[in-house]
This record gives C-alpha cells, sequence and structure tokens, in this order.
C-alpha cells in the first residue's frame, strides 16, 4: 500500500511538471525604428485560456505609450509599417483589452516612469500561443510613442511606431 501511494504522488508530481515544462510560451525582442532608442523584450505565456505577457521596455519619454501586437511579423522596414495593422482576426473594433469587444492584438497601455523605464504584466484572454486563429506566434509586437485613447479606430491615436519585435515561439 505504501509503495502504490509513493508511486501514485510520484506520478502526481511528474505529470504537474510535464504541465509546467510544455506550457507554450514566445518571446519578442524590441528594437527601436529609425531615429528612436526604444528597445526591451516582451514574453508571453499560456496559461489556460489566458496568456501571461510580461514587458520590460527602455528608451521612452515619460507617460503612456500604445502597445500592440500587429498583423505581420516583419520589423524590415525603419518606421516598423511593414508589420501591417493591428492583428484583428476576430474583426473586433480597437479597445481597451478590458471589455470584451477589441481586437486580439490590443493590449494594456505601457506607462513610462520618469526615466523611461517600464516593467508591466498583464494577463489576456483574446490571444492564443502556438495554435487557432488567434494565435500570436509570427507577429510583431509594436510600441507607440503616443497613449493609447481605446477609441479612435482601429489605431487608438497611439501615433508612430517606436519599437517592433517579432513573436517567436521558444
Amino acid at each position: 500500500m505504501k509503495r502504490w501511494l509513493f508511486l501514485s504522488a510520484a506520478g502526481a508530481l511528474a505529470a504537474s511538471a510535464m504541465t509546467v515544462a510544455h506550457a507554450q510560451s514566445a518571446v519578442s525582442r524590441l528594437e527601436p525604428t529609425k531615429g528612436n532608442a526604444t528597445a526591451g523584450s516582451v514574453t508571453f505565456t499560456q496559461k489556460g485560456d489566458k496568456v501571461v505577457v510580461e514587458a520590460k521596455v527602455s528608451g521612452l519619454t515619460p507617460g503612456g505609450h500604445g502597445f500592440h501586437i500587429h498583423e505581420k511579423g516583419d520589423c524590415s522596414s525603419g518606421d516598423g509599417m511593414s508589420a501591417g495593422g493591428h492583428f484583428n482576426p476576430t474583426g473586433k473594433p480597437h479597445g481597451n483589452p478590458s471589455v470584451p469587444d477589441h481586437h486580439t492584438g490590443d493590449m494594456m497601455m505601457l506607462v513610462a516612469d520618469a526615466s523611461g523605464n517600464v516593467s508591466l504584466s498583464m494577463e489576456l484572454g483574446a490571444m492564443t500561443i502556438g495554435s487557432g486563429a488567434t494565435d500570436i506566434v509570427g507577429k510583431a509586437v509594436m510600441v507607440h510613442k503616443d497613449p493609447d485613447d481605446y477609441t479612435t479606430q482601429p489605431t487608438g491615436n497611439s501615433g508612430e511606431r517606436v519599437a517592433c519585435g517579432v513573436i517567436a515561439k521558444n
């Protein structure tokens, strides 16, 4: 009986460790667009039906900055326009990610401190990693110069693109 309990406990622990080891994750290294100094990294981790987004960004002006996933994983143009528009496979209007109707690529705004740095963690439900129509792998993460008003269609009036990074699966 003791041996069976030990084996059951060991099996449960191994299954738990395998679940953690196989969590879908992706990363994006943000590079500045031409004439800008913004850089950083963004990690995405699938946790059930949510994706945890963790961003560390520097080189911003203090205050708010639009932060989105764009439809194309292409940061080759100097101005970030090669990444296309916001990632929106479900055809929703642009909006705050805390409300049901918004682009899959809409994320909470980055708010830089007096030194131009941001460390942000959020949990989003509209996207996935590795499968389905809302899969963000191969798309681009974009940081914008201005705050997102979450109202103006289709961009939130966030202005110039100051950093871009392609999302790659870990």
